[in-house]
């Protein structure tokens, strides 16, 4: 068993109560082609992750005292062990789910998993991953090329997870790096979850420092309208005051000192340094060259090229908050490789230490022995260019690929990418005109249409770009491009207008709905922090799919101020349709994360356990067995007493008297005659 706290549980609620009630083993994703995207990152994290975030010393004490530490509905109902194997079960289903949809509300569902797993607290962190989003969804359709790199960024992590677990080649260059490096042995669990913090760490949050790119690019789209000549004969924008965000106090200075054996006044101090160590003998340079270019890079963008590269920010933003979270005397070399892997990424190895486009200065393509976690986001961010949301003026009329199928095969990488169907007109178009091109002599540059031309014509520039960047030696690289009619079913979207700040404030409304409308915020996101990973993702869940149950009802909300009919509250009409809805998202969720129908706990315990052992033997009389339909799962609902009915949409009209705290979101009817 994957889950071995769980399966530890099972077999005390055996031993105890004579029956085989549960924890049950939670279904591993294994349909289709076993080394596609989704089925290796999910197995990886199924099989390979095996006993993440234990704690021996603190099972020791439970298995002495017979008092549990782990936190479920509430604290101290299950063993610690038992809590993060399903902490760990979170992030395998929130995955799971990303990978079906694509959105970026699913994306924030890993997100939050991540951080609660690795940094311990979402809420501390919270700032960090919604600025992005927001900062896109709201600003990026002034630029003239922008793409969304939120869904991007969890894309690029389930592709990191993928190769890890298929490919053996990396796995042991990784291997090695790690046991050279810590010069200890680990088992190939302990490596696989070492892989998982620190690849999360720098894949899911590479592109963080966007809203500094973001603003620098607004202001170039203003000029690049008229197709001015970017950064000719007009202003731009430039950082000043950047030590303000990269100084070191003196604690940081004396922890890295004591880490490194040297002094360090700044981050940017301490990358230039780990990059020199890492790459500087390979490529030839130093690590005041490498200090330069980063102390360059935000300042004086015009040395560049009139580009701000995000990458500097996306580093020094996640140090920042690392100290937050975890505190600077925390922070290891492990920490510093994923900084350094993110500063990396964009342009500063491609421009400055390789110079993989310049025939004179061009460099060998960096191997993953060096830096494995930079090697692997350069490929992964390469290959994601898939379902990417297009904000830019320019990139809404492009031809980008909406769909992606792999196959991990073979310590090898086959992609094929689909492109929309009815977008064929554009692709004739460029087959005629490169076809014309071919004819006439090829004389200058071929015609190309955007990454379609890039993976069809005959150089195949999609894949040796990543060849000139990265060694692909170890993983040997082929793409192609297919068509097939658009299918955003998946998606599910509705007129709510969608944001991850109004999730959680739902999420956290949904928890504290019992509590007086007077209650100050904190106490409510207190209460709901309490809670175990699982019961905080059920009620994010559950706002997840608030919009789906408004737009039944013919409602949405929003933090707009429009002339449509406010909700105060839903009548009896309206919640015999939100509530046969809710029920059967909490059944699939049940089922999903491992729960069985089951009324032991009842028989068996009392008023003051019964709850508890609930918990640990993961089974509710509400669950349901064998196969779930929605036709089934509704006449299961239909056939509850009232009170248990009424639980599927009471809580949605508490809800709203508390939403006026959050945000301004209102309710508006915008379908009459329901």
């Amino acid at each position: 068993m994957a889950y071995t706290a769980l399966a530890k549980m099972r077999k005390k609620n055996l031993k105890e109560y004579g029956v085989n009630i549960g924890p049950r083993e939670p279904d591993l994703y294994r349909a289709g082609n076993r080394n596609s995207l989704k089925c290796a990152s999910l197995r990886f994290l199924h099989n390979a992750c095996e006993g993440l975030k234990f704690d021996a010393s603190i099972e020791a004490e439970e298995d002495k005292s017979g008092v549990y530490q782990g936190t479920s509905l509430k604290p101290g109902q299950i063993p610690y062990n038992m809590q993060m194997d399903i902490n760990r079960l979170c992030l395998e289903k929130s995955l799971e789910k990303f990978i079906d949809s694509g959105t970026a509300e699913d994306a924030y569902m890993v997100y939050y998993s991540y951080l609660e797993i690795f940094l311990g607290h979402y809420g501390k962190s919270k700032k960090m991953i919604e600025l992005l989003a927001e900062f896109e969804s709201n600003g990026s359709s002034l630029l003239m090329k922008h793409r969304d790199h939120y869904s991007h960024s969890v894309y690029v992590f389930a592709l990191g997870l993928a190769v890890y677990e298929t490919n053996s080649r990396y796995r042991s260059a990784f291997e090695k790096y790690i046991t050279e490096k810590e010069q200890t042995s680990f088992s190939s669990s302990e490596l696989a979850n070492i892989f998982l913090e620190y690849w999360g760490m720098t894949s899911l949050f590479h592109d963080i420092g966007y809203p500094f790119e973001l603003p620098f690019e607004q202001v170039m789209s203003y000029f690049e309208v008229n197709k001015q000549k970017r950064g000719k004969d007009h202003p731009f924008l430039a950082y000043k005051d950047i030590d303000t965000l990269t100084g070191f106090d003196r604690d940081e200075a004396a922890h890295f000192k004591k880490l490194y054996g040297k002094k360090f006044r700044s981050c940017s101090e301490l990358f230039a340094h780990d990059i020199t160590e890492k790459l500087g003998s390979e490529y030839g340079f130093s690590e005041d060259y490498i200090l330069n270019i980063i102390r360059s890079k935000p300042t004086y963008p015009e040395k560049f090229g009139h580009f701000m590269d995000h990458a500097v920010f996306s580093s020094i933003r996640l140090y920042r908050e690392l100290v937050s979270s975890l505190g600077a005397d925390n922070i290891t070399g492990l920490h510093v490789d994923a900084l350094t892997a993110i500063i990396l990424h964009n342009s500063m190895y491609k421009f400055t230490i390789a110079f993989y486009k310049d025939p004179v200065k061009k460099k060998s393509p960096l191997k993953a022995g060096l830096h494995p976690l930079a090697y692997l986001l350069m490929l992964c961010d390469e290959l994601q260019c898939w379902d990417r949301t297009a904000y830019g003026r320019n990139s809404r009329t492009e031809l980008h690929p909406m769909d992606a199928d792999f196959d991990f095969s073979d310590n090898a990488i086959s992609a094929v990418y689909h492109y929309d169907k009815s977008e064929k007109d554009k692709i004739d178009a460029f087959e005629a005109e490169y076809s014309k091109w071919e004819k006439e002599g090829m004389q200058g540059s071929a015609p190309r249409l955007k990454a379609y031309s890039d993976m069809a014509d005959d150089g195949k520039r999609f894949v040796s770009d990543i060849d000139s960047i990265i060694d692909t030696s170890i993983i040997p690289l082929t793409a192609k491009p297919d068509l097939k009619p658009v299918n955003r079913k998946n998606k599910r979207i509705f007129l709510s207008s969608s944001s991850f700040l109004h999730l959680y404030d739902f999420a956290v409304a949904l928890n504290g709905r019992k509590m007086s409308p007077d209650t100050p915020l904190s106490v409510i996101e207190d209460r709901f922090e309490a809670l175990s990973l699982e019961y905080q993702l059920s009620s994010i869940n559950r706002a997840r799919n608030f919009s789906l149950y408004l737009d039944a009802i013919g409602c949405f909300y929003t933090d707009r101020p429009v002339d449509y009919e406010m909700v105060t509250s839903f009548n009896r009409e309206q919640a015999a349709i939100i509530a046969p809805l809710e029920h059967e998202r909490w059944i699939r969720e049940h089922r999903t994360m491992g729960w069985s129908y089951g009324t032991l706990y009842e028989e068996v315990g009392n008023a003051e356990n019964k709850n508890t052992l609930r918990e640990q033997m993961r089974c509710h009389k509400l669950a349901m067995d064998g196969t779930l339909s929605t036709n089934g799962i509704y006449n299961h609902y239909l056939a509850l007493p009232e009170a248990e009915r009424s639980k599927d949409w009471k809580p949605f009209n508490t809800m709203l008297k508390l939403l006026k705290k959050y945000d301004g979101l209102r309710i508006y009817v915008y379908r009459f005659g329901r």
